[in-house]
């Protein structure tokens, strides 16, 4: 478990560093910077060409997952398992590339009416797809040689950074609109390059060959997982994208544009998450390996409660502060009123992942691992449904609730498939200490009376907040991983005050 809490803690650092440059981009500059329409368009691109990217991996993530420990061996430059990666990769960018070519009329179909922008760059989605394909396969390479943090840091950092940077350039006028665009694609594009130059220095990087190591019991193997890898993560990134996509072609590039921004803040929930079930994905696939079904258990029960915490206390913190954050997207908050109930349901969704932890990944390395992807199927289909039936009704909140209803039967259909398969159930009593700890907290907190300054009171009411939630938690020892962390933090502290 101490690579998990190590790499956790790392990632959990780039990941707030990012949440930070994150709201910085999404919350506050974008929407002072450019219209609905642009940042629609923005939010459309990275969502076709993740989804076309996804597909263009052909699904060879999951076997990095699941048979990397196979092939792991330095000495023999891990049986050249990065030399096949790479021409799976540029199959798959053959393939999606014909994909965007045959399918480029369809979309411009759909788009031509209320989203005419994204037309003007369509052809762009060639290159975004490109490098979002390798870096996926060398990020996934990277995570299996237990380094997660990396891809974390260009992914949630760096690009931000740069992202940043292409903003300040278009506000100083030193760039035009168009040129922007660019940047912003060019920005996405270069953590290939640098993935691939770190993995290069760290002699990582090897195109050696070794086919007579995968036999036709182990190609099978690849084959099998590489086909229900194609549909979990076409799956996942239709899940991801979905609202987005049915959002420009029903409502316009305008309304994509508000529910891209408020989407980002409800996604603040679940941001920890990230680099804490990255490191378990590889964990749990060598437990698995050795049958380790004590520590599976145990990863399962701690990542549901830890995700727990930390998730309560971002969604309360999140909508105590909800008047606030229109205050903070400035003089155009009022532009993107109407996705406050976004951030509700988003949030409220987001929670809903944290709260059943690692179970999808569970799943997913298990010798079961082809019911997740029935279980993905199943969550797209109620997404579409959902979405067709209440973004009519109530617009872009009714894309949220639709996510946050589809991912509530989800997470129930994979909770009741480990109880009956494994007779694992990581729910106890500590749940509802936890639970009635926040809703006493956001309770308290919203007597508190409304500060004139939104930054002063965003300051005050969060601080409040947090005193009253984690207190409780650290004196009622509710979660051992955290009071540890906290022990090891409330030590630094101390040392630090020693030292003249």
């Amino acid at each position: 478990m101490g690579i998990i809490v190590n790499q956790s803690v790392k990632g959990t650092l780039f990941t707030y560093i990012g949440v930070v440059l994150g709201f910085a981009t999404t919350g506050i500059l974008l929407p002072r910077i450019c219209s609905t329409d642009e940042v629609g368009l923005l939010k459309i691109l990275v969502a076709y060409s993740s989804l076309i990217a996804t597909f263009g991996t052909l699904g060879i993530n999951g076997v990095t997952i699941r048979l990397f420990p196979y092939f792991n061996n330095e000495e023999k430059k891990h049986q050249g398992y990065l030399a096949n990666l790479i021409l799976v990769g540029i199959l798959g960018f053959l393939l999606t590339t014909l994909l965007i070519v045959l399918f480029k009329p369809l979309l411009v179909e759909l788009n031509i009416n209320k989203s005419a922008l994204f037309i003007k760059y369509i052809n762009y989605l060639i290159i975004l797809v490109f490098f979002q394909i390798f870096f996926s396969l060398l990020d996934a390479y990277y995570s299996a040689l237990l380094n997660s943090v990396h891809g974390t840091f260009l992914k949630e950092v760096f690009q931000r950074i740069l992202i940043i940077i292409s903003i300040g350039l278009y506000f100083f006028n030193y760039i035009d609109f168009h040129q922007f665009v660019l940047f912003y694609i060019a920005s996405i594009s270069t953590l290939t390059i640098y993935i691939t130059i770190t993995l290069i220095l760290k002699k990582h990087f090897s195109l050696h060959t070794n086919f007579k190591f995968l036999t036709r019991e182990l190609l099978i193997s690849i084959g099998s997982i590489s086909l229900f890898g194609i549909l979990n993560g076409f799956s996942m990134i239709i899940i991801q994208n979905v609202d987005t996509i049915m959002l420009t072609s029903m409502v316009g590039l305008g309304g994509t544009g508000v529910y891209s921004v408020c989407f980002y803040f409800g996604l603040m929930v679940s941001l920890p998450a990230r680099s804490i079930l990255k490191i378990v994905n590889i964990v749990t696939a060598q437990a698995w390996k050795e049958n380790d079904l004590n520590l599976i258990s145990k990863i399962y029960s701690k990542s549901c409660l830890t995700l727990f915490i930390i998730g309560l206390l971002l969604f309360i913190g999140l909508w105590a502060n909800i008047d606030n954050i229109f205050h903070i997207l400035g003089p155009f908050g009022s532009d993107y009123e109407s996705g406050k109930w976004v951030i509700f349901f988003i949030g409220l969704s987001s929670l809903i992942d944290m709260i059943t932890g690692a179970n999808g990944i569970i799943i997913g390395t298990s010798k079961f691992y082809k019911i997740q992807t029935v279980f993905m199927l199943i969550l797209v289909f109620l997404l579409v449904i959902t979405n067709l039936l209440l973004i009519p009704v109530l617009g872009i909140s009714g894309a949220a609730l639709g996510s946050a209803i589809s991912l509530a039967v989800l997470n129930l259909l994979r909770y009741l498939f480990l109880y009956f398969k494994y007779n694992m159930q990581p729910f106890d009593k500590q749940f509802v200490i936890v639970a009635i700890i926040g809703a006493s907290s956001y309770f308290l907190s919203t007597i508190l009376p409304v500060q004139s300054n939104y930054v002063a009171d965003t300051i005050i009411r969060s601080t409040i907040l947090i005193i009253l939630f984690c207190t409780p938690i650290y004196y009622l020892k509710v979660s051992s991983d955290i009071n540890a962390k906290a022990e090891d933090l409330l030590k630094m502290f101390r040392f630090n005050k020693m030292v003249p």
